[in-house]
């Protein structure tokens, strides 16, 4: 068995290298030649329509993508000379000789790249030609837009033009109506309608029930779901049934042109109508839909994207909803019969029905739907400009600015585009009016889906409202607009062609500083990078989890572990992911060293708290869950992270140090070795107490604490003689110092209830104070008419009392005689 695995992979590995030595496909360089000359004289002569530049830009593509491919051919074998070529050394300079077997190899060497590279040179310069011809063929259809856009027809308030109008309306009518007469006495009239008419009636009238019956159905149908489903669902799942009010009457329209279709009563004059129509009712069930959901009737019912009272709001849902009307009116009339809808420069109009409208035909006609349509976009442009009025907490702030800026212009649109309308500039009034109204329509169906991913993100998270405004949501509304770009690029009259010539420019990169930078480039840096993190958690886990609590290293031993194996784990999959990205890291070498230089001058404490980090990893000063005191701070030590260290203080909050300071400052840890550690409980007693009692007694209780060690034993130290009491001290040292504060607290308990039993007496604080010259406070009559307010009478009294000596503290100054012979009186004072 393992011998013929090992044959399998032999055979594998032999195909392998077979297919890899093959040389790349050669392209047909004579049938290029040909074509390449042939587009070049198209362009030349300038005669070729739209469609004929479309067909040969699409082949000139092809051409060019076998080019591209066959420029790596080769490319193997070409590395390999190239690197031979180089272990011979340097060429010898002029003047210079080398051994004949070292020339005739270089020689060779030389001769065969020149042959290698000849495919891979044939094919840059094929590619270039074939680039030239394609970027000349858009910039031919750039031209031709930009004339069509800036054609003057006659103006449409001309009334001769109205009557000629008339006549070609009435043909356009006409042709359709004998077109279908006609083939329908050609296939036979009702006898032969027998063969189409039961599977075509079944078909109207689903159509017709969807049309009619199927909304008002979709309509009620959130309402009565919403109202069963549960909180954390109801608002996404009333958006995904929403959708029906569009599918099920688009679905209507489409069964209903299938139908007719189907009778083959249509051709030049009726096809181009009937495939306009589904277009058309895209646009009008789409438009009521935005509307609704941006405005609803019901604030209780759905959520309010935009912030607008209830007037308002049925404002901007009415004229929303009529703006899908002269769009669809647009599809139909603009896209399916008039001509000037087709100045973009996609298609003549005379490819599209026999008749050939003119010009200002077209411009009569066009006038009144493009005055419907800049009416109700004025409307509604009027009420989003009021948005910022209306502020919510609820909504984004962005989309009130984005409203009112649409708004705005909005406003602008609309009365510019009747104005050029009228003056005969229609095709520019067309691509001025319409693509304003499709523009609002997708920013709101992109609100819309922002709201649906919120709801959708909420729902996940157990029906938290919160969880909207995270940063998920916002992180995937934001990709979602980035992705609408190429949406809005088409809109306003970009073809696809030149979107997928700007993603093939951009698929190529963009040189930056030597380094080439693409967005598949891009895109593998980011899934890389991301691949590597996830792994490199994951091993954290397994280590932090699994096999460092089975091992003997202490906690802060496994946290440095697994900090580190971040930090490897983190580098290592940012290496990956640039060198996966195409990067060369040689080539950022400039870059680096001006990299550096910022870092010497800007970035210098960020290393230094890196470093440090690093080195508390390594030295392990500290360790998480150390008792630790740095910079005044004491608190129990949580994370140790790249930048900084988290403590935990004890009254519970969080110290946040930089790494550096447990370098350069002196840190006191607490429990760095063992949680042992010694307490000192200070206590006092009487004079008059017997100092070896207490010392008996105070150890007693020492010995007694289940956490104070027995080796070293505790002790008791006689402080000496304090003002008012004995200063005594228990010495001991506890098991765990965590808990350190807790055993002082019961030996204080225990040496007051001690105490008692043993009469000892705890001291209180005493105090002499001896007052000079007594006899100068006086009686207290006295002393309450000198406190008495100065009046007439008190005055009196004041004047002729004697004159008493003043009250002077001991130790003071004082020139008066008699107060020696007061120095022996005093009183004496105790406090509590």
């Amino acid at each position: 068995m393992r011998r013929l695995a090992a044959f399998a992979v032999a055979v594998f590995f032999t195909l392998t290298s077979l297919v890899a030595a093959q040389d790349t496909p050669q392209p047909d360089y004579t049938a290029w030649e040909k074509l390449a000359s042939q587009a070049e004289q198209i362009l030349q002569s300038g005669q070729a329509n739209d469609a004929r530049l479309e067909a040969i830009r699409a082949e000139v593509v092809k051409w060019r993508d076998q080019f591209r491919a066959a420029e790596g051919t080769n490319a193997t074998r070409i590395s390999t000379l190239k690197d031979q070529i180089n272990a011979l050394g340097p060429p010898p300079a002029e003047g210079q000789t080398e051994s004949d077997d070292l020339a005739t190899r270089r020689k060779s060497l030389n001769s065969q790249l020149s042959e290698l590279q000849a495919p891979g040179l044939t094919a840059v310069e094929a590619f270039g030609r074939a680039d030239g011809v394609v970027q000349q063929i858009d910039k031919t259809q750039r031209e031709r837009q930009a004339t069509a856009l800036q054609r003057l027809a006659p103006t449409p308030l001309n009334p001769k033009n109205w009557a000629p109008a008339l006549q070609e309306g009435y043909q356009v009518v006409a042709g359709i109506s004998n077109e279908v007469m006609t083939r329908f006495q050609t296939q036979g009239g009702w006898q032969g309608a027998r063969d189409w008419a039961p599977s075509v009636a079944i078909i109207l009238l689903i159509a017709v029930l969807l049309l009619s019956k199927g909304r008002r159905w979709i309509d009620s149908l959130p309402s009565r779901l919403s109202a069963r489903a549960s909180e954390r669902t109801r608002a996404a799942l009333d958006f995904a049934v929403s959708l029906g009010q569009i599918l099920v009457p688009l679905i209507g329209v489409i069964l209903l042109v299938a139908a007719l279709i189907v009778t083959n009563l249509f051709d030049q004059w009726g096809l181009p109508i009937l495939f306009a129509l589904p277009g058309a009712g895209l646009a009008l069930f789409g438009a009521i839909w935005i509307s609704r959901r941006l405005f609803p009737a019901q604030p209780g019912a759905l959520p309010i994207s935009l912030p607008l009272p209830e007037k308002p709001r049925a404002q901007a849902r009415i004229n929303g909803s009529f703006l899908g009307v002269a769009l669809a009116l647009h599809q139909v009339f603009g896209s399916a019969i008039l001509p000037l809808s087709s100045f973009s420069g996609k298609t003549s109009a005379d490819e599209r029905i026999p008749l050939q409208i003119t010009d200002a035909s077209a411009a009569v006609w066009h006038l009144p739907i493009i005055c419907l349509g800049a009416y109700f976009l004025f409307r509604f442009s009027s009420v989003l400009r009021h948005l910022p009025r209306y502020d919510s907490s609820e909504n984004p702030p962005y989309r009130l600015r984005i409203g009112a800026i649409i708004g705005s212009a909005g406003r602008l649109v609309a009365l510019v585009a009747p104005v050029l309308a009228a003056i005969g500039f229609v095709a520019g009034a067309n691509a001025l009016l319409w693509p304003m109204i499709m523009t609002m329509a997708l920013i709101g169906l992109l609100i819309l889906l922002q709201d649906f991913i919120a709801d959708l993100y909420a729902m996940a998270k157990g029906g938290d409202k919160s969880a909207r405004d995270g940063l998920v949501p916002v992180l995937v509304g934001f990709a979602l607009v980035l992705a609408s770009a190429p949406l809005f690029v088409l809109i306003w009259g970009a073809r696809t062609a030149e979107l997928s010539e700007f993603w093939s420019k951009m698929k190529q990169g963009v040189a930056f500083g030597g380094v080439r930078i693409s967005p598949t480039g891009i895109f593998a840096f980011v899934a890389i990078f991301l691949i590597g993190y996830s792994i490199t958690r994951a091993i954290q886990g397994a280590f932090r989890s699994t096999i460092l609590p089975k091992t003997k290293i202490d906690a802060g031993g496994q946290n440095a572990i697994v900090s580190g194996l971040g930090y490897v784990g983190v580098i290592l999959a940012l290496m990956l992911a640039v060198t996966s990205a195409g990067v060369d890291l040689t080539s950022l070498a400039l870059f680096a060293s001006a990299l550096s230089v910022g870092i010497g001058f800007g970035l210098q404490n960020i290393v230094s708290n890196f470093v440090s980090g690093i080195i508390l990893l390594i030295e392990r000063p500290i360790t998480v869950g150390d008792w630790i005191e740095v910079g005044g701070k004491q608190g129990i030590v949580k994370r140790i992270s790249v930048r900084s260290t988290h403590i935990q203080t004890f009254d519970r909050t969080e110290v946040i140090v930089p790494n550096s300071d447990f370098v350069s400052q002196s840190v006191t840890n607490w429990t760095r070795n063992n949680l042992s550690g010694r307490i000192i409980v200070p206590v006092g007693v009487a004079y008059g107490t017997d100092t070896r009692k207490v010392a008996r007694v105070l150890a007693e209780i020492a010995e007694d604490q289940p956490t104070v060690l027995i080796t070293p034993p505790p002790s008791v130290v006689f402080k000496g003689f304090g003002t008012d009491a004995m200063n005594f001290e228990i010495r001991a040292i506890v098991s765990d110092i965590n808990g350190g504060t807790g055993v002082v607290s019961e030996i204080n308990h225990q040496i007051a209830a001690r105490f008692a039993q043993e009469g000892i007496e705890l001291p209180f604080p005493q105090r002499d104070i001896w007052l000079r010259n007594p006899e100068a406070l006086g009686t207290a009559p006295e002393l309450e008419a000198k406190a008495a307010p100065e009046s007439g009478d008190a005055q009196e009294v004041r004047d002729e009392a004697p004159q008493a000596p003043d009250a002077t503290p001991a130790g003071t100054d004082h020139d008066d005689g008699a107060a020696g012979e007061n120095a022996g009186y005093g009183e004496r004072f105790e406090r509590d």
